[in-house]
């Protein structure tokens, strides 16, 4: 990890943290205060904000294992233990993986590692494990990890490996059941109202009407989004794409304070009121990752953040939601996705012994090797034209025992950094030293 003195750090947070969300901030500074605040609860909601400090740090370091080809693959770009959780695929069927690519990009295989590496040692901290517990358990994620790149190697069929009810125990099976559980119905009736017997979007805190020009604006997006679902992923139903509804919406997550955002009602599988259909057209924001390095022909490969954002996504997760698709308001690139009722993330809260975290982090090191080793067979993309799993393995070969050291090491080390960035920043904050006034 690069060398910081105590005196410099803070002021590195601070000018990293406004040099990443400056525009962000300046466009809505109560989402940031918010958002900030978040960030100051404990470490971990510190880390999980701030990728771009991660990423102003790894940059700098010499890697001994990416090379030319595992060093430029598909990465997810923010991965950390609850960035996990279920999700309808295309076929159907109820599927645990990865989520939220809206900090996907191409790097370093090993950025990934790193980054969950980081994030398991924090839990760990934080749920008071012994030091050796913690390192065994960033162990057995990396040989997992190593496993299910040697199992692609083995394989004809990249689409081969997938965690549903079948094959999954413990607290991800437990997500997988309650997101089987969950009902369309039941969505719709918390996001809508009936109104001369059709569903309008309910207006709450985060829901808003939209004055006549932006509501043009945003149907208009929404027909140009339209033309970005691939043919395989469209529904032959007439009535299906119809738009009922719109409103802006706000109220997101660490990740996504201040972005722009609305939801849209569509008319769905038919005309029965609990086959409606919400959806999410959410600005998308510059992936931490490109601010620090070499982003030229990639970004040429991209009509837009939004695009960016699709095609990731497609190339890094099997059988992507058929609604995924993007568009643009003013220029700006957005991504539109379904608002599906069986999303559900994996609850850390209970769990807390070691032999518990074990049986999850050894599905959690597979399910990225999966993202890194197969890519969906939509995916339209050809920025990486090699078979990754072999570039990897090639990285690794004859040193995995030093890799899986390597790696731990830098979980454990990063883990204490970011406890102190954290009092930094929580100090910064107060002090109104970052971006927006606390006050």
């Amino acid at each position: 990890m690069t060398s910081v003195s105590d005196t410099s750090r803070p002021d590195l947070i601070v000018s990293v943290l406004d040099d990443a969300f400056a525009p962000l901030m300046k466009a809505d500074p109560v989402a940031f205060r918010g958002k900030y605040r978040k960030m100051a609860a404990d470490p971990h909601a510190f880390y999980r904000g701030s990728a771009c400090l991660f990423y102003a740090d790894v940059t700098q370091d010499e890697d001994p294992y990416a090379d030319d080809r595992s060093g430029r693959i598909w990465i997810h770009g923010d991965l950390h233990v609850e960035n996990f959780g279920t999700y309808l695929n295309s076929d159907g069927r109820l599927v645990f993986d990865i989520n939220d690519f809206d900090e996907a990009y191409l790097g370093r295989f090993t950025w990934d590692l790193q980054r969950f590496a980081a994030s398991l040692a924090l839990v760990g901290w934080q749920k008071a494990l012994p030091e050796d517990d913690v390192r065994s358990l960033i162990g057995k994620y990396l040989r997992s990890y190593l496993s299910q790149v040697d199992a692609y190697r083995k394989s004809e069929d990249d689409d081969d490996f997938a965690l549903h009810l079948d094959n999954t125990h413990g607290p991800i099976h437990e997500a997988l059941v309650t997101a089987r559980m969950q009902r369309r119905a039941e969505l719709l009736d918390d996001a809508t109202v009936l109104s001369d017997g059709a569903r309008v979007l309910r207006e709450d805190s985060s829901v808003r009407r939209l004055g006549k020009k932006e509501r043009a604006q945003v149907v208009r997006a929404f027909e140009g989004y339209l033309d970005t679902i691939p043919e395989d992923k469209r529904f032959d139903r007439e009535l299906f794409y119809e738009l009922r509804d719109v409103a802006g919406k706000s109220g997101f997550g660490i990740g996504s304070a201040g972005l722009p955002a609305y939801n849209l009602l569509v008319e769905g599988y038919s005309q029965a009121l609990d086959n409606d259909v919400l959806l999410s057209m959410k600005q998308a924001n510059i992936p931490a990752v490109s601010r620090f390095v070499d982003t030229s022909e990639v970004d040429d490969y991209f009509e837009h953040e939004g695009h960016r954002t699709v095609v990731s996504q497609r190339a890094l997760q099997v059988h992507t939601d058929p609604l995924l698709g993007y568009t643009t308001i003013d220029g700006v690139g957005y991504v539109v996705s379904e608002v599906s009722p069986y999303e559900v993330d994996l609850d850390w809260s209970d769990i807390t012994e070691p032999d518990d975290i074990a049986a999850v982090v050894d599905l959690l090191g597979r399910a990225t090797a999966k993202i890194h080793c197969a890519s969906d067979e939509d995916s339209s993309q050809d920025l990486v034209d090699f078979q990754v799993e072999e570039a990897i393995a090639k990285s690794v070969e004859g040193r995995r025992r030093e890799f899986t050291t390597w790696v731990t090491d830098f979980g454990m080390t990063y883990a204490e950094q970011v406890r102190e960035d954290h009092a930094h920043f929580v100090h910064a904050f107060r002090q109104g030293k970052i971006g927006v006034s606390s006050t």
